[in-house]
């Protein structure tokens, strides 16, 4: 079992990565590293990012190899919820008061997304290869990766421990985890808005476990980060979502999904499992869930 943890703030969450021994400096410079490239791409919140000069000027911008993948995911997923899931969200979360100076108060009437319009026809992909992908931004448009960037992150910190030879851990970025090693972890799931409780547990080893919930970035009356990208408006009717799968990313990807449309639709995109609590208390559990779900929650079985 892991002995030692280490802890620190970045992309706006706390991350913690437990390990057999403590990480030495070089392998945490390294994870550090990962990190601020990561955040100077993608981040919304800072002036100085790929995504904020492509919403200010358009136009074409090189993002480094790991973009394809990330792009790739959200294309399937934008297609399986029928455009509820897109990263075009990013101006409609500013609208709500979820911008770079966290204003908190929306603008006025919710912004959807253009209905029909999609990433591919606002961002052209135009040569992919090891060392990057160039894209072409037809229009100013502002990114939000939110639903699937972290666990992506997760996956490529992992990737650089393994790269320096840790070969154990459990890299966890604000509820986003990673496990990798001999004794598998057991991972409570929390009731959304009460710490003290969990829902049920499962057994964590060698995949990711991602989560999403209504209090995670919350704020207003019923105002929380997950946006039906087709109204401009925050999903309703689920509260919190946990899936687990091979890789982070996917698992993320998914587990924001799981709040726009029915389980059923999302099979296929990877293998996964998962829990979906909705607001009326129960929860749709998938059969092969390596774990357990607690109390009088009942538990409806995809078809």
């Amino acid at each position: 079992m892991p002995r030692a943890e280490t802890r620190f703030e970045a992309i706006g969450t706390l991350w913690s990565i437990e390990t057999p021994a403590v990480l030495a400096d070089a392998t945490l410079d390294r994870v550090h590293a990962v990190v601020d490239a990561y955040d100077r791409v993608w981040s919304r919140f800072r002036a100085d990012s790929v995504v904020s000069r492509m919403a200010r000027e358009g136009g074409t911008h090189a993002l480094p190899a790991h973009a394809a993948e990330l792009l790739d995911l959200y294309d399937v997923l934008e297609e399986r919820t029928g455009g509820a899931l897109t990263p075009l969200v990013g101006r409609s979360l500013e609208h709500l008061g979820y911008d770079a100076t966290y204003r908190l108060r929306p603008a006025g009437a919710p912004l959807p997304v253009r209905r029909g319009v999609r990433t591919r026809d606002v961002l052209k992909r135009q040569a992919r290869s090891e060392r990057g992908l160039a894209v072409t931004a037809t229009r100013p448009v502002l990114l939000d990766v939110g639903a699937a960037g972290k666990g992506q992150l997760v996956d490529l910190v992992a990737a650089e421990l393994r790269a320096c030879g840790v070969g154990e851990y459990v890299v966890d970025a604000g509820g986003d985890m990673l496990h990798r090693g001999p004794d598998a972890v057991r991972v409570g799931l929390q009731v959304p808005g009460d710490p003290g409780r969990v829902l049920g547990v499962v057994e964590l080893r060698d995949a990711a476990l991602c989560a999403s919930a209504v209090d995670r970035r919350s704020w207003g009356d019923g105002l929380h980060h997950v946006l039906d990208a087709r109204t401009g408006v925050p999903a309703h009717g689920v509260v919190a979502t946990w899936v687990l799968g091979e890789r982070a990313m996917v698992a993320d990807g998914l587990a924001t999904a799981l709040f726009l449309a029915d389980p059923d639709v999302l099979q296929g995109v990877a293998e996964h499992t998962y829990v979906q609590l909705r607001a009326d208390a129960h929860a749709r559990v998938a059969i092969a869930l390596p774990g357990e779900v607690f109390g009088e929650v009942s538990v409806l079985r995809p078809a």
